[in-house]
Parts: C-alpha cells; sequence; structure tokens
C-alpha cells in the first residue's frame, strides 16, 4: 500500500486549515455594513445593483427577510422552469436538445434553486449550452448565496444585532466572495486542462477506426462555481468521474479545497461575528473531528474491499475499486466521497452506488447529519442549531434556564427547533417508505442495498446534497415531483423557523454571565456539542441504516 495518496489527503486538509481562518475573518468583513476597505472595491458596483433593483438598505425583521428569501427565490426558480421548457426554441442550442418535459423542468429548476443539484438527466445531452450558461450557472451562484446570507442573518441575531438585508446580504455573497473566488478558480482550473469553449463537441476516431463525438463546452467557469458554491451538479453525466470536468490530481485536489473553503470557514465567521473568536474555533475544531471519524471509517471499509470478490479468488490489494477511476484510486475516490457528502456538494468522482456498504453508510450519515461542516450557509445554521440543543440540554441537566450567547433559551425557541430537528426525518423517511411500497419497479438492486438506494435518494434531496446511488429510474414523473417537493420543504422550512429563532433571541434582553452560566467557549462544550448531535440526530436515523448498510455487510 503506498503512503502517498495518504500524504496527499493530509496537504489537502492542511491547506483547507490553513485557509479557513482568514477566509472566515473575510467573510465576516464582507458582510460588516459599517464602511470599510472593502466598499472601495466592490461598492460601485453593488450601488448600481441595488439601484437597478430598487433596493433599499434598510434592516428587516426576521418576518421581512425570511419573506424576501422566499419571493426572490420563487420567482427565480419560475423563471428558470422556463428556460427549461423552451430551451428547444431558445439560441445556443447547436445539438438540437428538445424541451424538458413538465415534471422534469420542474425538478430540475428546484434543484438548482435549492442548492441540490439532484440530476433527473444527463448534463451534455439533457441541456443545451444556453441553459447550462443562463439558468444553471445563474442558480449556482444564487442559491449559495441565499444560504450564506440566511446564515449571516442568523448569527448576527444570535449575536444582539439587526438581522439586516436579505438583498444586499445576497449581493455581497455573489460580488465579494462567489464571484471573485470562482473567477481565479476558473482560471486555474482551464489552466489544468478543463474545456472552455461554445463548441457542443469534437470529433475523434477511436482505435477501431471509428468516428466518436466527444462532448464539450463551457466547463471551466461551471466548475468553478460548481464545487465553489457547494453545488455539485455536473456538466457532464459522469461529473467530476469524467476527464475533461477533472483531468488529474491536482484538478482533483483543487476541487476538494473548493469544496471545504466556505463551510469550513464560517465557524470562524460565527466567532468574528459574535465577537468571541473561541466559539468559532471550539465548533470548528468539533466538526473536524467528526469529519476525521467518517475519513477514517470510509478509508478502512474501502481497502478491505468486498468479501465476496475476494472468496471469488480476486485480489483486491488496491481496496475495493469497482466504479473508481482507476487514475484516481481508492484513496482519493474516498476522500472524495466524503468531502463531498459533508459540504453537501453532490459533486462526485467515483460511482457511490459501489462504495462498500459501510463506506456508503458514512456518505448517507454525513447527509443525514448535515454538520460535518455542511453546505454553505446551511450547514453552520445546523451546526448553531445543535449548539443550541446542546446548550438546552446541558441547563436540563443541572436544573438552570438554558443561555446561549447571554440570552435565555426558553420554550419558544426550542419548539421551533424540535419542530426543524423533525421535518428532515420525516422528509427522508416517509417518502422512502412510500417508494418501496408504490414503485419498487425503478429499484434496481433487490433486498438491503435497493432500500439504501432509495434511502440515499431522499436523504440527499433533503440535505440539498444532489449525489445518487443511481440505479434508480428516477427520471418519472413520481420520482421527479416527490424528491423536488423533499427538496423544496427541506431547504426553505429550516431556514424560516431558524430566523424565526433568531429574531425571538433578538427580542430579549441579554443576561449577565454568571458562574452556573455553561461556557460555550471551552472544549468541554465541543464534547457536549458532538454528543447532542450523536444522540439527537445519529439515533434518529439508526432503524433506517440498520435495515439499510449495515444489513448489506453484515449479509456480505
Amino acid at each position: 500500500m503506498s503512503i502517498l495518496p495518504y500524504i496527499g489527503i493530509a496537504v489537502t486538509l492542511i491547506i483547507v486549515i490553513l485557509l479557513a481562518r482568514p477566509m472566515g475573518s473575510y467573510i465576516a468583513r464582507a458582510f460588516d455594513y459599517t464602511p470599510g476597505r472593502l466598499d472601495r472595491w466592490f461598492g460601485p458596483l453593488e450601488k448600481g445593483i441595488y439601484r437597478i433593483g430598487g433596493v433599499r438598505q434598510e434592516n428587516q425583521t426576521w418576518k421581512q427577510y425570511a419573506a424576501a428569501v422566499l419571493i426572490s427565490n420563487t420567482v427565480l426558480l419560475l423563471v428558470v422552469y422556463m428556460i427549461f421548457r423552451l430551451q428547444d426554441k431558445l439560441p445556443l442550442n447547436p445539438a438540437g436538445i428538445g424541451a424538458m418535459s413538465p415534471d422534469l423542468a420542474f425538478n430540475t429548476a428546484v434543484s438548482f434553486m435549492t442548492n441540490t443539484n439532484l440530476q433527473h438527466y444527463s448534463g451534455e445531452s439533457g441541456l443545451s449550452l444556453f441553459s447550462q450558461m443562463t439558468a444553471i450557472v445563474f442558480m449556482m451562484f444564487v442559491s449559495p448565496a441565499t444560504g450564506i446570507a440566511v446564515a449571516i442573518a442568523f448569527i448576527r441575531g444570535l449575536a444582539g444585532k439587526p438581522l439586516g438585508n436579505f438583498f444586499v446580504d445576497l449581493t455581497r455573497a455573489v460580488t465579494r466572495i462567489l464571484l471573485p473566488l470562482a473567477c481565479v478558480a476558473a482560471i486555474i482550473l482551464i489552466g489544468l486542462g478543463v474545456p472552455q469553449t461554445l463548441q457542443t463537441g469534437v470529433a475523434a476516431q477511436t482505435l477501431q477506426g471509428a468516428q466518436q463525438q466527444i462532448a464539450t463546452g463551457p466547463m471551466g467557469t461551471f466548475l468553478a462555481i460548481k464545487e465553489l458554491g457547494n453545488n455539485g451538479g455536473g456538466f457532464m453525466g459522469a461529473n467530476s468521474a469524467h476527464p475533461f470536468e477533472n483531468p488529474g490530481g491536482i484538478s482533483n485536489m483543487l476541487q476538494i479545497m473548493l469544496m471545504m473553503l466556505v463551510p469550513v470557514s464560517l465557524p470562524f465567521t460565527y466567532g468574528k461575528m459574535v465577537g468571541n473568536n473561541k466559539q468559532g474555533r471550539v465548533l470548528f475544531v468539533s466538526m473536524m473531528m467528526m469529519f476525521i471519524v467518517m475519513l477514517s471509517i470510509s478509508l478502512v471499509s474501502e481497502h478491505q474491499g468486498n468479501s465476496l470478490i475476494q472468496q471469488a479468488g480476486i485480489q483486491q490489494g488496491t481496496g475495493s475499486m469497482e466504479g473508481k477511476e482507476v487514475r484516481i484510486g481508492v484513496e482519493q475516490s474516498s476522500f472524495y466521497s466524503v468531502v463531498t457528502t459533508a459540504s453537501e456538494t453532490g459533486a462526485v468522482n467515483t460511482m457511490h452506488d459501489t462504495l462498500t456498504p459501510i463506506a456508503g453508510m458514512v456518505a448517507i450519515g454525513n447527509m443525514m447529519l448535515n454538520t460535518v461542516f455542511g453546505g454553505s450557509g446551511v450547514g453552520v445554521l445546523n451546526v448553531l442549531m445543535y449548539a443550541i440543543i446542546a446548550v438546552f440540554l446541558s441547563g436540563l441537566m443541572v436544573g438552570r434556564t438554558p443561555e446561549f450567547l447571554g440570552r435565555k433559551i426558553e420554550g419558544r425557541e426550542m419548539k421551533l427547533i424540535a419542530v426543524t430537528l423533525l421535518i428532515q426525518p420525516l422528509l427522508i423517511l416517509a417518502p422512502t417508505a412510500v417508494a418501496l411500497m408504490a414503485y419498487p419497479d425503478t429499484i434496481s438492486n433487490p433486498g438491503y442495498h435497493g432500500l439504501t438506494q432509495v434511502l440515499y435518494e431522499f436523504t440527499s434531496a433533503a440535505a440539498n446534497n444532489g449525489s445518487g446511488f443511481e440505479g434508480l429510474g428516477d427520471n418519472t414523473i413520481f420520482w421527479n415531483v416527490s424528491t423536488g417537493v423533499v427538496m423544496f420543504i427541506a431547504r426553505y422550512f429550516s431556514m424560516i423557523t431558524l430566523l424565526a429563532v433568531a429574531g425571538s433571541l433578538l427580542m430579549k434582553k441579554p443576561v449577565p454571565e454568571t458562574s452556573g452560566t455553561l461556557r460555550t467557549d471551552q472544549p468541554l462544550f465541543g464534547l457536549v456539542f458532538v454528543v447532542a448531535i450523536v444522540i439527537v440526530g445519529a439515533l434518529t436515523f439508526f432503524p433506517a441504516l440498520v435495515l439499510g448498510p449495515i444489513a448489506e455487510q453484515l449479509t456480505l
């Protein structure tokens, strides 16, 4: 076993860790409404956008902020839906790709608006260049920017500050964070060999002498925001397993860093904005520990390979290579699968359906928890929600009214959080049961693996991830509509309830810290935080995991 892949993993993680704190500080400055140096660079462009959009730079209540999120996102969803339905009549369609069906257009529009990027179509053959360059790429900027904006508003509320203005925050997330970084990343990726052209394909002659048409397009710019914005949808059907989207080891490493950059930085943004950097550091260390545990389990499982293949006399010295690119290998494939599900990106450089049962369970577990960093903005929302739960449980154990950042956590906040906690398992488990009973013919694998396929699909939809186990006949009315509804509710329900929590806490008077106040900037709180995630989050889904990947592992 070579040690080089592990050195590559270690180097990637070290670079990400070194970038996290300065990036987190930069994000905090980007959303600071007091005049600063960044205004000199971005202010003129942003003022022009506000003028065109008629944006009044006034603070909003939590209800106004939530309404702005819902209304703006719904309008944009309808616009991209119409683009998909009319793409056969719109320009930049040299391949003559037809219009999407109503159910598939609905699913795709919701998918990219909710930062999920679940694809029930193959990118190069399902969308025209116009659809890819306008609807898809535009949503890839707006959807992560929406998540970041809501997270920033939530943090402001926890810190006792006005929530801000959604349209200002949305604009700043694009102009100050996503657009500049995506431009730099796109230039690097194009330099590494990712195509950037308006040609839809090039002709090639195979070794057998046959002619083959290889799809191309403006992939460099697409790929940059795909990874940076935790989007994950592929220009090509094979996603980042395709050599055009992932030419080599350096591009693979860069994609992993882009996926992790914003999620790992937001805990430090939180610490900076609440005026206590230790708080952000405790959460960052706790999540990084969970990430390393998940990665270790996946790597060990993939290296052990499949015992049934071993019994057939086939050696697996390099681990379980089924469904993986030989040029990428087991280690980087496993690393990528953990990163893409932990960051809720959904991009893949291997077929997740072929992961060993335990490695597949790690991928599903990351999405179910949605706290092992999580996606752009939404991840830190879930992390802070669990931090509040940890404070509440600790308060119950010592018989004190729990306090978080100087404000009491009472019945109203915990009811909102309880409802938020319940909605995700409901959106995952109920549709899974319906699909297994009513639509078994769409599942390609029988038994435990078939259950895991369905469970993965709805977990991916509810967690705004978008990766899939595949093997499902998912381009049907049932799958398109059901996953579309799950994606929409899962995305916006939690945003609204947690904005309500922030608004409720903002209205409360600060209480002085006493000797009985639980310190949330100490390592002990990090331990309580992780335990709360395991008890409240992991155990919720344990029975489903037992019936799926765990049972499959035990029967190999």
